[in-house]
């Protein structure tokens, strides 16, 4: 189960449904830590394959292929974008039986996966959050050699309200609030069937949020005395920088020279934005292997802004998309089940580290991944005896 996003530090004292799976199960202390780009379809693929981004092929939102110049968007169904292994194509091509209610990547034809009719909802934002419940709680009514082994739900909110009026207004608090109302009827519903203790049920989000305001904008046209950026060369603008610029400029060039101008003390919050060759950046962030990615990188510090031009607005918002070791990129890792430890708090770990933790659960063979073979031994219970 997901929610888009939930920071991992719930601030609301009414979220009685949330406390209750933390007293009773394992959640991750400090968060669950985001992939990089800390974005929605990015994360919510590498929860799924256990995979960084370069290596799943969802490396943006909205990206282009470099070859035929298609663009992908978050409509974008056809399986060439979307690489590796889902854990509903596992589910299935180990025998069982897998149901997705929304989440990015699910519906694509792949492999075994056919997004069969009842069991792989087409996403509908429109959907009441208590009728998406209640279809996934209809799973468990269904003759037991029927029931999905592993299920899919997805919730929109936070991020909605979170973009356009930032992380700490009150309707934040109050979107929170229901979700913990929803996921109380989720819970309910189990238990009234019976299932409850029976069920694994990992909450997760995807993403973290930190508040922006305009004063903190880093404008690619103040470069213009060093370098000028058209927008046609600019694939991704904020908080995510990603230049690809025309045959004939040398990328390498284009970078010193902005740069040189973001570190001249000249270009106003130029020394927030630091830009690099993809191959230069980090290793940590895992953001180079794939030709998807545009040769020019910029990193923005925590809570900036980039435009093409200084505008005069003076809203502030919410963003995400930053560097993942932000603090604020972090979201929630909460698990309730029979595999889980009461009231157990974990160190934080990256999302990629779910996927074998899913198949270890379920018992089947997983494909290969960027998470640790071992990590699941750190937060299952051992397996109980075989009775003699």
């Amino acid at each position: 189960m997901q929610v888009d996003p939930i920071g991992y530090h719930l601030k609301s004292p009414n979220l009685p449904t949330l406390r209750r799976l933390i007293s009773n199960g394992t959640s991750a202390s400090a968060g669950l830590v985001p992939v990089f780009p800390s974005l929605t379809f990015p994360n919510h693929y590498s929860i799924v394959t256990g995979l960084y981004p370069p290596y799943h092929g969802i490396i943006n939102n909205y990206f282009y292929d470099p070859i035929t110049n298609e663009k992908f968007t978050m409509t974008s169904h056809e399986p060439k974008w979307w690489l590796g292994h889902p854990l509903w194509e596992t589910v299935v091509s180990n025998g069982l039986k897998a149901a997705t209610y929304f989440w990015p990547g699910s519906e694509v034809v792949k492999g075994r996966w056919n997004c069969p009719v009842n069991f792989c909802a087409h996403y509908n934002e429109s959907v009441p959050f208590d009728d998406r419940v209640d279809t996934v709680l209809g799973y468990f009514d269904l003759p037991i050699d029927e029931i999905p082994s592993f299920i899919t739900l997805y919730f929109e909110d936070p991020d909605h309200q979170g973009h356009q009026v930032g992380p700490d207004d009150p309707r934040i608090t109050r979107a929170v609030e229901n979700i913990d109302r929803v996921l109380g009827r989720l819970v309910k519903g189990l238990e009234k069937r019976g299932v409850f203790d029976d069920v694994s049920l990992v909450l997760v989000g995807d993403h973290g949020m930190v508040g922006t305001c305009d004063k903190k904008i880093v404008a690619l046209a103040d470069l213009s005395p060093w370098v000028e950026i058209p927008a046609d060369w600019v694939h991704s603008l904020t908080p995510l920088l990603a230049i690809k610029p025309p045959e004939g400029v040398d990328p390498a060039g284009v970078v010193a020279k902005m740069n040189e101008g973001l570190s001249s003390g000249k270009v106003e919050n130029g020394e927030f934005l630091k830009v690099y060759l993809k191959g230069d950046l980090p290793k940590r962030l895992h953001y180079a292997a794939s030709d998807r990615i545009p040769p020019i990188i910029g990193l923005l510090e925590e809570g900036f802004t980039i435009e093409m031009k200084r505008s005069s607005a003076k809203e502030c918002a919410g963003a995400h998309g930053y560097d993942n070791a932000f603090l604020s990129m972090r979201t929630i890792f909460i698990a309730h089940g029979p595999q889980f430890e009461r009231g157990r708090l974990i160190p934080s770990f990256e999302n990629v580290q779910i996927y074998n933790l899913v198949t270890s659960i379920l018992n089947i063979k997983g494909a290969s991944n960027n998470g640790s073979a071992s990590f699941p031994e750190s937060v299952l219970l051992p397996p109980a005896p075989a009775a003699m």
